[in-house]
């Protein structure tokens, strides 16, 4: 562990104190005095706060809606999973990718070009910065957030555009990510963990939280990391330093909660994303463990973030909020993607500079009455939100290149001849900009006792988005501005406490890009060049039904998304939305602890999508690119009986093959992975002591575990190889 990282985690030590406890609970322990206590304080500055978590600890009974608000998971006519922090600690994950591995409906994959984290939900990309903080679209670090900063993470599938509005960077048509900020819990608690990863990277965070004055009704939460060290990876280095500050305030009809976070977060030498030449089958994986980038690649990201939310009772039935929020974010990068040329795995290896500077601004107004007319119950919600993005870039792309190998990877000399500059990297000037501004209803209305809920609602979105010269600045035209109206329709039938059957109708939201000016090889000129589109709506139909036996509970959901997409007619040069994707398909997901001390957590998706109309009709009917036809997950933990505290865990995943080309002729193969654990409860000089083993990969098995992320591009990411994490976590 580096020394700096040891002086971090003794100042750490220095300003923590006072006896205090864990925040919740998700193990039956021996260790009774020490037991966790369970958060009731809000997360969002609402009156309900978060809702509980279910049996087993590691996801809850509900969670944020959108504008719909806080739902019991049974009260939801959607599909929807939320982890809790209890399971983001024990299984030790860093990130939002960490904590996705336990979804059946999500798998991971990279960004285009860089190292964004990505999620493909129902089969389509949601991009890592257009989920939302406690609601609000655009203020997470772009490429990775740490998971210190989140006290739940809600996963919703489907189209979303009513709930959320639609997001910025034109993805999530197949789910949204919220992630809810954390709170100061009811007791006092001062934790302190360290860490050591495989690679010898070394760890220190630090959670203190405090409520006082009246009636404990301010509260202060305060988390901070430090990570430095290398990786399971050859080379790879990886350095994180965070810190997150949340306030609450609660009176009698005015609720308020801040925000505030910063995050830097840098690789050096990172594994990177692989190319294939299009007449190549896919390559069997290398040795995951070697890396395959030249030498010098880097990222660095710096972001500073912000919230402040507030929400009054005019009433005891009418109750209205606001919120505001704003993100500064820095970025540089040194970036390749070899390519594979040949069978034999040689490669082609170039370089690109890249310089990136983002502010971010939006809020929300809202109001929620509630109130009867004659037997029927009604639930009105109404908000109005905008966003404002401004972007400013600068790239270099050199003409030197180097020669490696897949399966004998070699340092490449740094490259030294530019072939195409985009502005100035030490001052990047405004190249995008994109303003949306949305207003929204809904209707939920209750009958016979709210055993049948009924959901319709209206949104109206205006995009406006507008881009510049990288190198002068001027303005590329006139903006693009279009609008469109989402509608929902949800249904709850509700056949006992145990039961409910549910339905939905509901679209997503996302913005065609203008006519290019060229189409094809060698490159003709599209006859409608610059010409823009209104925005295009994915139409989502679902049914499903959801079962809450106590202890444990589940879910099954059957739905079908249409995505329109863009292309050039290759017979009038026409630009035009001529495409679509169809995704079909069947999630089942079970989770809680239906034996005491035995919890699980799982599921299986199967997915059907298809390309139904592409140029010229040469691939309808093939497989999108990167989507699996099957995904299933399992995990178990076993309390052992008679030890006083030791818990086992497992965990698989495994990922049907997949396609990297629209035509179908590189596939990857399927893989599954296993992942092992213990964690071990017990004192130490009368405080709680919590000490955390994982091995992720623990067969090291060498696999392809993505392909593409980015619509349309097919490159290939590598699955982590065998990765030991171990951690020490202690209350006092």
């Amino acid at each position: 562990m580096p020394t700096r990282l040891y002086l971090h985690a003794a100042i750490i030590a220095a300003f923590a104190g006072a006896p205090v406890y864990a925040q919740t609970s998700s193990a039956d322990t021996s260790v009774e005095t020490l037991a966790p206590v369970t958060v009731q304080s809000s997360a969002d500055a609402s009156a309900e706060g978060l809702l509980p978590a279910y049996a087993g600890g590691q996801v809850s009974r509900g969670g944020r809606m959108g504008l719909l608000g806080n739902l019991d998971t049974m009260d939801s006519p959607f599909n929807s999973t939320q982890y809790t922090n209890q399971l983001i600690k024990d299984q030790q994950a860093a990130s939002v990718a960490d904590i996705l591995q336990n979804d059946p409906g999500v798998r991971n994959a990279r960004g285009f070009g860089n190292f964004q984290q990505v999620y493909m939900v129902r089969g389509f990309p949601l991009f890592s910065d257009d989920i939302t903080y406690n609601g609000l679209y655009g203020l997470l670090p772009r490429q990775y957030l740490a998971s210190e900063f989140i006290e739940r993470l809600d996963v919703f599938r489907g189209a979303n555009a009513f709930l959320n509005g639609a997001a910025p960077g034109n993805s999530g048509m197949g789910g949204s990510i919220n992630v809810v900020p954390k709170r100061a819990p009811n007791e006092p608690l001062s934790e302190l963990t360290l860490g050591w990863e495989s690679g010898n990277q070394g760890s220190a965070a630090v959670d203190l939280a405090r409520r006082f004055g009246p009636d404990d009704s301010t509260g202060i939460r305060l988390n901070a990391v430090r990570r430095d060290g290398g990786t399971a990876v050859s080379d790879e280095k990886r350095e994180l330093s965070a810190f997150g500050l949340g306030l609450d305030w609660r009176g009698e009809r005015v609720r308020l909660s801040a925000d505030l976070g910063w995050q830097d977060h840098r690789l050096k030498d990172p594994q990177p994303s692989i190319n294939v030449d299009a007449g190549l089958p896919i390559p069997s994986a290398p040795n995951a463990g070697t890396n395959l980038g030249p030498g010098y690649i880097y990222s660095n990201e710096r972001d500073l973030f912000g919230t402040i939310r507030g929400e009054f009772d005019i009433t005891d039935k009418v109750t209205t909020w606001a919120a505001v929020g704003g993100r500064s974010s820095d970025e540089s990068s040194f970036m390749s993607t070899p390519k594979v040329i040949n069978q034999a795995g040689d490669m082609t290896v170039s370089g690109s500079k890249f310089a990136r500077k983002d502010i971010v601004k939006t809020g929300e107004i809202g109001i929620r009455a509630k109130f009867n007319t004659g037997s029927v119950g009604h639930t009105i919600n109404a908000s109005a939100n905008h966003y404002r993005w401004d972007s400013r870039n600068a790239y270099v792309f050199y003409a030197d290149s180097g020669n490696s190998n897949l399966y004998d990877p070699a340092r490449v000399a740094l490259p030294q001849t530019p072939s195409l500059v985009g502005g100035d990297l030490g001052s990047p000037l405004l190249t995008d900009s994109i303003r949306t501004t949305s207003f929204a209803i809904a209707d939920t209305m209750s009958f016979w006792d709210d055993r049948v809920l009924f959901t319709a609602g209206l949104r109206h979105q205006k995009i406006s988005s507008r881009s510049f010269n990288y190198n002068t600045g001027a303005s590329n035209g006139p903006s693009n501005t279009s609008s469109r109206v989402t509608p929902v329709a949800g249904l709850v039938v509700k056949a006992s406490d145990q039961i409910s059957f549910y339905g939905n109708y509901i679209e997503g939201l996302s913005q065609i890009s203008a006519a290019p000016n060229t189409s094809g090889f060698p490159a003709r000129p599209v006859m409608n060049a610059g010409t823009t589109f209104d925005p295009v709506q994915t139409k989502q139909k679902e049914v499903g039904i959801k079962y809450d036996g106590g202890k444990i509970g589940g879910s099954l959901a059957l739905f079908t998304s249409d995505q329109p997409s863009a292309y050039v007619d290759p017979q009038s040069l026409v630009y035009g939305v001529y495409g679509k994707q169809r995704n079909r398909g069947a999630e089942l997901s079970v989770y809680g602890e239906p034996v005491r001390g035995f919890r699980v957590l799982g599921g299986v998706t199967l997915l059907d999508a298809k390309q139904v109309s592409t140029v010229g009709g040469i691939n309808d009917g093939n497989r999108a690119i990167g989507v699996p036809r099957t995904m299933a997950n399992l995990g178990l933990e076993w309390d052992v009986p008679g030890t006083g505290g030791l818990t086992l865990t497992g965990q698989a995943v495994y990922t049907s093959s997949q396609y990297a080309d629209a035509a179908n002729k590189q596939e990857l193969p399927a893989w599954t992975r296993f992942d092992l654990g213990a964690r071990y409860l017990t004192e130490l000089d009368g405080h709680l002591l919590t000490l955390r083993a994982n091995v992720v990969n623990v067969a090291n098995k060498n696999y392809w575990a993505s392909a593409g992320g980015y619509p349309g591009a097919g490159y290939l990411v590598l699955g982590a190889p065998r990765t030991v994490m171990l951690s020490a976590s202690l209350q006092y």
